[in-house]
């Protein structure tokens, strides 16, 4: 169990997670229902099924959450996630009018990037093991 800062209010976060990664959440403007961190726990346990570098430790998810008041309020709330993994960080934003709506175009976006992560770290992978075998 990780404990998490909101930077509103400054009082610590129990966050639940099966997983080793660190979770860094931080809001300004409006704060979670406990339903609401624990089906966001929920998505975020989802990121590890396409990367198994996000099971490590020193793998970091970083969730900012803001509310902004502008002219249409389909788009007041602002989620940016950041994954921060050994030699790449990636980031996906979206601005919806439930912050878990937000969460999910998110996670929709950060799919492909990770899959590309993975395959570029696996094919680079196998190719030192190939190198290594010819020049024995």
């Amino acid at each position: 169990m990780h404990i998490l800062f909101s930077r509103a209010t400054l009082a610590p976060h129990t966050f639940p997670h099966p997983l080793p990664m660190k979770i860094i959440h931080l809001e300004r403007g409006f704060s979670y229902s406990d339903a609401q961190r624990l089906t966001l726990a929920r998505k975020l346990s989802r990121l590890a099924t396409y990367c198994k570098r996000l099971n490590r430790e020193d793998s970091v998810v970083r969730i900012e959450s803001e509310m902004q008041p502008t002219e249409k309020n389909r788009d007041q709330i602002l989620i940016s996630i950041t994954v921060e993994l050994p030699g790449k960080n990636l980031r996906a934003e979206s601005r919806k009018r439930d912050p878990i709506e937000a969460v999910d175009r998110c996670m929709e976006k950060l799919e492909p990037q990770l899959k590309k992560y993975k395959e570029l770290k696996t094919r680079r992978g196998r190719m030192m093991a190939a190198r290594h075998k010819r020049a024995e």
